[in-house]
């Protein structure tokens, strides 16, 4: 990975907080797990595109952390995921509600 798409990398991630889990969102009884992806190009695929099943794998166990330190059984669990598209002075935004589920320790 180069320094510049590090860097780029870097930036997604701050509009958004930490590195496993961008942002946990709370809604009543409704907790989201949101991860932010920016790209520059859609060459390879969009930002949602590439929240793919080893990063959903990766978000899961994040999230399962978070639910067995701060969960309880009154609460319910999402995946959403933003999408950030950044071309030049464009920007692009879609957000994904219930984007995936959440995968149990083994997934």
């Amino acid at each position: 990975m180069t320094k510049q798409r590090q860097d780029f990398g870097l930036l997604g991630e701050r509009i958004a907080g930490r590195r496993d889990i961008d942002l946990v969102m709370r809604r009543e009884s409704e907790i989201a797990f949101v991860e932010v992806k920016a790209r520059r190009k859609p060459d390879f695929g969009g930002p949602v595109e590439a929240v793919h099943w080893r990063k959903q794998r990766e978000l899961s166990r994040a999230a399962q952390v978070w639910v067995d330190r701060n969960g309880t059984d009154e609460l319910a669990y999402r995946f959403d995921v933003v999408g950030i598209l950044m071309e030049g002075d464009r920007v692009r935004v879609r957000y994904v509600p219930n984007a995936f589920p959440l995968r149990d320790k083994s997934g």
